[in-house]
């Protein structure tokens, strides 16, 4: 069996943002020379995700007001955790909606997708650099 692992780094302009991977991992699959195997996509920071859905931007406007429906980001004083002196308890908890990675099968030495299907790193407390891990192993 094979492996590659690698970091890929974001650092947002906004606090709340979805950035479109797939071409960076689709890149990755191809170094790893790797046919059939197994892709694992993984935000390392607490208040950021890794998903898969629809490359539209309606739909990540969509996501955006619905995530600060349920979250809001202020009043920061409502929440326990920014009592530490922190204000992203509402990022922990929207990465918790949408996911800490996503795990994407390998056929033919390509992404395996359904119809629409695209990979997003989804920052909740961004302006600062983040890291994604990307895991391929197979043969």
């Amino acid at each position: 069996m094979k492996s590659l692992t690698e970091y890929l780094t974001f650092n947002t302009k906004k606090r709340l943002e979805f950035v479109h991977i797939t071409p960076q991992v689709r890149q990755l699959v191809k170094k790893s020379g790797i046919k059939e195997g197994l892709c694992l996509v993984n935000a390392m920071h607490i208040s950021a995700s890794v998903f898969i859905n629809d490359n539209e931007s309606g739909l990540h406007k969509d996501y955006a007001k619905w995530l600060e429906k349920l979250a809001p980001h202020e009043p920061i004083d409502q929440y326990q955790h920014n009592d530490t002196g922190e204000d992203n308890a509402d990022a922990h908890l929207k990465r918790q909606i949408m996911g800490r990675e996503t795990v994407i099968a390998i056929t033919n030495g390509d992404l395996d997708f359904g119809p629409w299907e695209q990979i997003f790193y989804g920052e909740f407390d961004g302006m600062r650099p983040k890291r994604v891990l990307v895991k391929i192993i197979g043969e």
